[in-house]
């Protein structure tokens, strides 16, 4: 039926649909393309925003960073200098006090050899650097050494040299000489210091300093774990050395002169590479750290933003096309919460109904557009529907409109379920189907008429062999009554004239039957299902075609199974379609021999169901024929009006049954029926 194919899809339509609005039914739908539009408007310098900030943030960390190793270099190179500075003044303050203690010896008792080795032994054993002091006579010689010296003679380097006294002499000051090395790893200097008396030259004092003993005794021991310090030369050449630990030192070193003694000599000091502080290192691991997660979180933000956009632009573009097609669809959709308030509702049920959307939204029952007729029933299916158990197959309700109209329609309902699962409501698809009924019932009328018609040219055709077949029983009547009276004149017993009335009354029983099944067939009555014995059915057929099939020579040959069942059908109808198929068989004999016309009838149950088989052994339908045999207005007679077959296919699918043909094995036609035995 086209009324149902259109309802089924357009059912499938509001059930897709339903998928989409269980989401959107209490979200307004301008936020999506407010974000689209958002996103179109928004400026390319926002944008680009967080990523300069991204970059500001880099570049702020490593300035940072940078800054602070500065600062720490700075500083430890103001310490370095700072501690220079007063190590330099240290020692050239040791060494001016060494060059006083020197110059205030008394060379009155320079004879008194235990009074030179205890003044000299006191200045070198406290602190002052000397490794040694000479007393050099005036005449240039040496005259004691403290420590003594075991041979003068075989080291030459312990005689101080001549030029060094000669200008200390002259200058009258104490002078510094070169530096020379004593041993593999040592160097040392002289201080040549002369002593006047009452202005007169009485000799000179020549203090030896070992460059390692002096930077051991002079270099404290905090110094010394900070840098490695030590005597260069002009080419660079390291003279000593004081040092605690054997790690290589940086080359961020620092120099200055060595005043006095000079002569090119330099102290230098170089820090060593200590490890940097763990704060520090947690400090720059923790600033990188925290880069590479602003980094990741930024990248992350981005994706998630990117996503976003095009999730937002795939719901604009989704929404929009779901849109386009609720608008486009005549279903008219209607959204409900668990309370029966109305949440949605589209343009076509606006249309339907006669009320906007804005009239309709958040309204509970009872609805505008329900009838006050059928308000106790529309009620009932209302609260089924709340209950979750309307008819899968949907039902029908009458609805009003606006302007008082009524109209029905068909409702399918789908259950709600939200993004988590849970039941939020039901929607439902509504269908007008008032003028599909409408055209339903002009049809069936016409379909009455039609089937009315064809009864009367049906029995139009067996008028004549009717009128025969009553002619019989009305002659035995009319010759039994007159039997009866010439019985009764003669004075005949009265079993003989009981007998004679009995078969009159049977023969005008016979007419009645005859008469009233024509009557019945005929007029024209409302479908019904009744109880029906399907033997007295067809043989009440089969006498109403006993004439007809009698005057074309055909043998009715009626095979009915003992014991059928009833089965409730509409035996006006069913019996018009079986007289017709038989009809027809016996037309279809006109051209066999009168030997072989015979049609026979066959009912029988089989498998839940009541089978009947009506075998002619005509010529038989050609597949030409076949293809088009229950169409309607298509006939091989050349006075039929080629609606009969039509009719007893529809009157026998109207009993949820089937009509179908087959070939006769022995020439012919076979046209079966199928009834189901439990139909209600």
């Amino acid at each position: 039926m086209p009324g149902g194919t259109i309802v089924d899809f357009r059912s499938r339509a509001a059930l897709t649909v339903c998928r989409y609005h269980r989401k959107m039914i209490n979200r307004p739908a301008i936020l999506s393309s407010a974000s689209s539009r958002t996103s179109a408007t928004t400026p390319r310098w926002l944008w680009l925003l967080p990523r300069a900030a991204f970059l500001a943030f880099v570049l702020a960390v490593i300035a940072l960073l940078w800054y602070s190793d500065r600062t720490d270099r700075e500083e430890q190179r103001a310490t370095l200098i700072s501690d220079m500075l007063w190590l330099e003044q240290d020692l050239r303050f040791l060494m001016g006090h060494n060059e006083e203690l020197l110059g205030r010896f008394d060379f009155r008792r320079a004879g008194d050899a235990e009074h030179f080795e205890t003044y000299t032994r006191t200045l070198i054993d406290n602190g002052s650097g000397l490794r040694q002091v000479l007393w050099i006579g005036m005449a240039g010689r040496l005259m004691r050494a403290s420590p003594p010296i075991p041979d003068a003679a075989a080291d030459g380097r312990t005689i101080p040299a001549a030029a060094s006294s000669t200008i200390a002499r002259s200058l009258g000051r104490p002078v510094y000489s070169s530096a020379y090395p004593t041993a593999p790893d040592d160097w040392q200097f002289e201080v040549h210091v002369p002593i006047f008396e009452n202005g007169d030259y009485s000799g000179m004092l020549v203090g030896l300093y070992s460059i390692n003993r002096l930077l051991k005794d002079s270099v404290p021991w905090w110094l010394a774990e900070r840098y490695r310090i030590g005597v260069i030369d002009q080419a660079g050449t390291s003279l000593g050395l004081r040092s605690k630990v054997t790690a290589v030192a940086s080359d961020d070193g620092y120099q200055i002169p060595f005043e006095p003694p000079g002569r090119g000599l330099a102290l230098r000091a170089d820090p060593y590479l200590t490890p940097t502080p763990l704060a520090g290192h947690l400090l720059s691991s923790t600033l990188v750290v925290l880069a590479v997660l602003v980094l990741a979180s930024y990248w992350a933000l981005r994706r998630h933003v990117q996503r976003r956009l095009a999730a937002e632009a795939a719901l604009h573009a989704e929404y929009a096309f779901r849109k386009a097609m609720e608008d486009s669809v005549q279903t008219g959709l209607r959204a409900r919460d668990l309370e029966g308030r109305i949440t949605y509702v589209n343009p076509a049920f606006c249309r339907m109904v006669g009320w906007s959307a804005e009239e309709l939204l958040g309204r509970l029952p009872p609805m505008p557009y329900w009838a006050d007729e059928y308000l106790d029933a529309t009620l009932t299916m209302h609260d089924l529907v709340m209950s979750g158990h309307a008819p899968s197959e949907g039902f029908e309700m009458r609805f009003k409109r606006s302007n008082g109209e009524f109209f029905d329609v068909l409702i399918h309902e789908a259950p709600l379920i939200d993004s988590h699962g849970r039941h939020t409501g039901w929607m439902g698809s509504v269908v007008d189907i008032t003028e599909r009924k409408r055209v339903a019932d002009l049809a069936r009328l016409q379909e009455e008429r039609l089937q009315a018609s064809a009864r009367l040219v049906t029995m139009g055709e067996m008028a004549s062999s009717l009128a025969h077949e009553l002619n019989q029983p009305l002659t035995a009547i009319a010759s039994y009554s007159a039997g009866c009276r010439n019985l009764i004149a003669a004075g005949a017993p009265v079993g003989d004239i009981s007998e004679a009335l009995e078969k009159c009354q049977q023969q005008a029983q016979r007419a009645g039957k005859i008469i009233r099944r024509i009557y019945e067939f005929v007029r024209r009555a409302e479908p019904k299902s009744e109880v029906c014995q399907i033997d007295a059915l067809l043989s009440d057929l089969a006498l109403l075609l006993e004439a007809g099939a009698r005057s074309q020579k055909v043998q009715l040959v009626m095979r009915i199974d003992a014991a059928l069942p009833t089965i409730n059908v509409d035996q006006v109808l069913l019996g018009q379609a079986l007289l017709n198929l038989m009809k027809n068989g016996i037309d279809a004999m006109r051209q066999t021999s009168e030997a072989q016309r015979k049609l026979v009838v066959h009912a029988e149950a089989d498998h839940g169901q009541l089978l009947i088989h009506i075998a002619d052994s005509g010529s038989g339908i050609s597949t030409d024929v076949a293809e088009q045999l229950f169409e309607p207005f298509f006939t091989t007679k050349k006075e039929g009006l080629g609606v009969g077959l039509n009719i007893c296919r529809s009157v026998v699918e109207a009993h949820k049954g089937r009509l179908w043909h087959t070939a006769n094995p022995g020439g012919g036609s076979v046209f079966h029926i199928a009834l189901p035995l439990d139909r209600q």
